[in-house]
Order: C-alpha cells, then structure tokens, then sequence
C-alpha cells in the first residue's frame, strides 16, 4: 500500500511513492539526473550518469515526473564522497558527489545543450575553466534563521534541499573561506544569545574583507584583483570567488579587445569590476549604471587605482546609450546583468548603439541564451563561448560570450 497522496496528485503513470529502478543517462543545468522508463522522463536529485538507481515517486507533471533517490544500485565511476557532512539535506551545493573534472565537463556540456535547444544555435563551447581553488573559495555567504519560539533560535543556516521555507543548521560551510568558517562559531553564538531580541527572521551577512569577517551590510569592504583594490558595501553585489577573478577578467579583457576596438562600454558596470580591470586595454572607458551609489563607488575605484581613462554614468534603464559619444565601430561593450538577464528594452538599444564587439557575461546562461537568440535577430553573430567555473560543487557558473557585428 501506497501512504495518501497530497491533494492534487496525478496518479499517472506512477502511484504516489511508488518505487522505480531507473538508469540516468545525464544531468539537467539544476543539478538532477535525469533518466527515461518507456520514453517518459524522470527526474532524480543526486543521482549521477551512468547510475542504475531505486527512486521514490513524488510527483508527476504533464510531460515528466519527479522522484527522490532510495539507494543507488550500480554506482558511476565518477561518484565521490561529499566534502560536507550536511550534502543532500542543505540546498546549497548539487555536485559535491560528482569528481571535479566531471562537474567541469557536465557545466560545459550543459552551456552547449541550452543554446541548441533555447536558441537553435549549435557552437563549439569551450571547456569550463577554474581556479585552482575547489574549496573554501566564497568570500559572502547568508545564513538565514527565523524568529526564535520558546527562546530558541531554531537553525541558523541555508534552505534545506527541495524545500521553499525549511531551514537547515550549518555550523560550518566548506565552500566558505576559511577566515570565514573560524568567525561562524562565535557569530551564531552571538545570534543565539540573542534570541529573545528579534522580532522576526533575518539574513546574516559574512563577508571576508582584508583580515575580518564584516557583517554590518553597510560597512565598506575591500577585494583586491590582481594589483588593483576595489571598495562597496559589504552587503552590495560583488564577485564571491576572489580567487578566479584575475584569470575571469583577464579573459573578458582578452575578448573586449580582441578585434581591435579602442573604445570600452561596461554597461551595469557596478562597482567597476570590468570597467577598471579592462581600462589599461583601452583609450577611453564609460561604464553605465542605474544606481548613482554604484557609480560613485566605481568613481572612487577608479581615484584609488589612479585610472583616469574610465568615467561613470548614471544612466535610466530607458536610455542607457544616449550619453555614449564612442564611435560605434571602434568600441567594445561588456554586459554583465543580473541573473534574469537583458530586458527586450536594453537588448534594442544595444543593437540600435551597434557597437564592434559585445562580451556577455551571465551567470545564468539560461537568459543568456534567451537573449543570445535577440542578439543573432539584431545582426551579431557568436564568435566564443567560455563558462567558468565560479561556484565548484554547486550548479552554478558564469559563461562569457563574445559576439560581432554581422
């Protein structure tokens, strides 16, 4: 006997539990393995490919059923012990079972999969590129916790696997720094101390700058690049893998510059991560952004480095263009926008600028693919395609692409 199925289950083509042996043949961009019986897909959380596995049916959607895994039967060549304790019940990492060098070529694999199937594009995507950091590489994280009951703060820590508002406790996260990891004790120590004090949940902040761990959101804090120093807000976004960024934006330079163009646009340039990494490749460089408070920031980047070729502009998402003077044919543009990618609206003016060169850098390429498939309908066509490894053992990654005027 099956136990009572939520409300709202469909009972086709599996009862509600129903158990399965199933054969994975390969891994969604979320991190599932992904197997088919009789055709029909289905999907299973930390099983790898190649892996015969018992599964435990949960849901079943119109086209696809999801399932959680009950024990693996023949394990893959390339499953290792996770290097955390809390793998599969914390939501934070997918890959911490899969070896290194395979987590590499799935993301690699996944990139290409997402511009045939999204964009109908087939092109040769360059292997994944890392740092040579694997562990303890994030200089942010954000443990939650909720309001205390009883005096207990209940788990500090991350979204348990699979679930909207579960939280799980994490004493330790071994994707964290390590300057990190030795203030957590004593941060959640405090916070327990406290209990009693907040009213509600919150969000902590971690984040190692220089020699300390800041958890004030407001507080200034510092990441070096290479030989330049970079200030914002402790709890503004910056990159968390301090140790692949020279190599990261050594790569994005190499591509802004490749066919020759003197001019740069960094537009959500931020705090100038790629306007002043990129300034010393270019004669003039105008990074745009939407917040004023980014772009004094950046200002104040680029004084400190003494870059005196880069100005900031703070620009309406409407018209982010309509202060750029550079010729269009001898100019580079760089876009890194958040994870839901380029409005229709930015993609139009981009195309109407109709700059030499644009070098996209997501860390979603699913939305990057999106408006890949916009970039190819305005005249650019695909000229590389390199991910990089920014967040081992999770799901995650940024992909760079370089695209030309047609």
């Amino acid at each position: 006997m099956f136990p009572r199925p939520p409300k709202k289950f469909v009972p086709k083509p599996f009862e509600y539990h129903q158990e399965i042996e199933i054969t994975i043949d390969s891994l969604t961009n979320l991190g599932s393995g992904v197997g088919r019986i009789d055709g029909w897909v289905v999907f299973v959380p930390f099983s790898l490919p190649g892996e015969l596995v018992k599964a435990r049916v949960f849901r079943n959607d119109k086209n696809c059923s999801h399932a959680d895994l009950v024990e693996i039967l023949t394990p893959s060549p390339d499953r290792i012990q996770p290097g955390c304790p809390l793998f599969g019940e914390c939501g934070g990492c997918q890959y911490q079972h899969l070896s290194y060098d395979k987590q590499l070529a799935w993301k690699t694999r996944q990139v290409g999969e997402l511009m045939k199937h999204m964009a109908a594009v087939t092109f040769p995507v360059n292997d994944c590129l890392s740092s040579d950091q694997h562990w303890n590489y994030r200089s942010k994280i954000t443990p939650h916790f909720e309001k205390a009951k009883d005096g207990d703060l209940g788990p500090i820590g991350f979204l348990a696997f699979g679930r909207r508002s579960q939280l799980i406790d994490v004493p330790q996260c071994p994707i964290a720094m390590d300057t990190i990891n030795r203030e957590l004790p004593a941060i959640r120590e405090g916070l327990r101390k406290r209990a009693g004090s907040f009213k509600r949940g919150a969000t902590v902040l971690l984040r190692a700058t220089e020699d300390r761990v800041e958890t004030d959101f407001k507080a200034t804090a510092t990441e070096h690049v290479g030989d330049l120093k970079f200030q914002f807000l402790a709890g503004d976004f910056f990159q968390n893998n301090p140790f692949i960024l020279p190599a990261f934006t050594g790569y994005v330079a190499k591509q802004a510059c490749a066919g020759g163009a003197k001019y740069l646009v960094d537009a959500y340039c931020g705090s100038g991560l790629f306007s002043l990494t990129l300034a010393r490749h270019f004669q003039q460089v105008a990074g745009v952004e939407v917040s004023e408070t980014s772009c004094e920031w950046a200002r104040k980047n680029a004084a400190a480095n003494h870059i005196t070729n880069a100005t900031f502009l703070t620009a309406s998402a409407e018209a982010i263009f309509d202060s750029i003077s550079f010729p269009a044919d001898e100019t580079a543009v760089v876009i890194d926008p958040p994870r839901k990618g380029c409005t229709p609206e930015f993609i139009d003016q981009l195309v109407k600028f109709s700059p030499a060169r644009l070098v996209y850098v997501s860390c979603d390429p699913a939305t990057q693919v999106r408006d890949l498939k916009l970039l190819n309908d305005g005249g650019y066509r695909l000229e590389d395609v390199q991910p990089f490894d920014l967040f081992p053992h999770t799901r995650h990654l940024e992909c760079v692409m370089t695209l030309v005027k047609a």
